[in-house]
């Protein structure tokens, strides 16, 4: 292992440039070459490649995003697009790729190790939604950003005594929208992992409006439905008005908390490691508060489980 190659993948997330950072300065220290594949997986194919030096990635460690930006390809998913990639690869010289990103991107480094290129995976992203791993890069910053925002909100829907619904990001998974619901007293939060009833968040307003609370913050995930069309359902069923806040991409920018370039740095570093020790196909994961390492395929066998004592300590504390 003398050269390796690290890109991200899919939506960015906050720590990627810390995670970067990691991989180069810790390869650079290991006596490896390392190089950034711009562009994601489109650039891999096209052969993307820039020799990283310890000055290339100075300076980036707060910065949101990725500083090698990020791509999305249906090209790559076929066996061509995989069998250009790997041709780009070896004729730079390429030992072995870190990829970061979330489980779409690590589909796509399986197939790489499958046609015989080693790959291991980063968790980067802010739904962490990866099964095999309790946490993945930007989770913290995004859940700190809406909550942050969820308090603005309120303000104004106090002095206004409205329902605000806050439709988060989280299609397949709801722990933004449990962590921040929770975190910024909502009154309601609705999740994809729990069938909820319009008659429950109707029944919560309510009481709160019997003991003199005219206002009141709904937290949605965007798998569940819409905000406007439960602001639709909730006038239609109670006659009540409600203002609809979509946080979208505001979610996934800005700088990362303490805790992201913590674990951004120490995964990147670990991918280093798992590299110079010959492993490949497996991911950097988290758990029980330790650095680990399991294969693609038995995270990709797992299902992601959202931790419901969590959603029940948030529903007795919203009464």
């Amino acid at each position: 292992m003398k050269k390796v190659a690290v890109l991200t993948s899919g939506g960015d997330a906050p720590g990627m440039n810390a995670s970067i950072r990691a991989v180069v300065r810790h390869g650079i220290y290991n006596g490896l070459e390392v190089y950034g594949v711009r562009h994601g997986y489109t650039g891999l194919m096209d052969g993307d490649f820039h020799k990283m030096e310890l000055g290339s990635v100075g300076d980036i460690i707060h910065r949101g995003g990725t500083i090698l930006r990020s791509a999305r390809s249906e090209f790559f998913k076929t066996t061509a697009g995989q069998q250009k990639a790997i041709q780009s690869l070896k004729k730079a010289g390429i030992d072995g790729l870190i990829v970061i990103g979330g489980d779409g991107s690590f589909i796509g480094a399986s197939k790489l190790t499958a046609q015989g290129f080693p790959t291991i995976g980063i968790p980067g992203t802010i739904d962490n939604d990866i099964a095999g791993t309790d946490y993945s890069i930007g989770f913290d910053t995004a859940i700190n950003t809406v909550v942050e925002a969820i308090d603005k909100i309120r303000d104004t829907a106090y002095s206004h005594e409205r329902i605000c619904i806050i439709e988060v990001m989280g299609r397949q998974a709801g722990d933004i929208a449990l962590w921040t619901g929770l975190c910024s007293g909502a009154e309601s939060i609705i999740i994809p992992e729990v069938s909820y009833q319009l008659h429950d968040v109707l029944t919560r307003i309510k009481k709160g409006q019997e003991r003199g609370k005219m206002h009141s913050i709904i937290v949605l995930a965007e798998g569940v439905c819409t905000g406007e069309e439960l602001k639709k359902k909730l006038h239609e069923k109670l006659n009540l008005e409600s203002r609809v806040v979509v946080l979208g991409l505001l979610q996934r920018g800005g700088t990362p908390t303490a805790y992201d370039r913590m674990m951004a740095s120490r995964m990147g570093a670990k991918a280093i490691d798992l590299l110079i020790e010959g492993e490949k196909e497996v991911m950097v994961g988290w758990k029980d508060c330790q650095l680990i390492h399991l294969p693609f395929e038995k995270a990709a066998e797992e299902k992601h489980i959202l931790n419901m004592s969590d959603y029940e300590l948030a529903r007795s504390l919203s009464i």
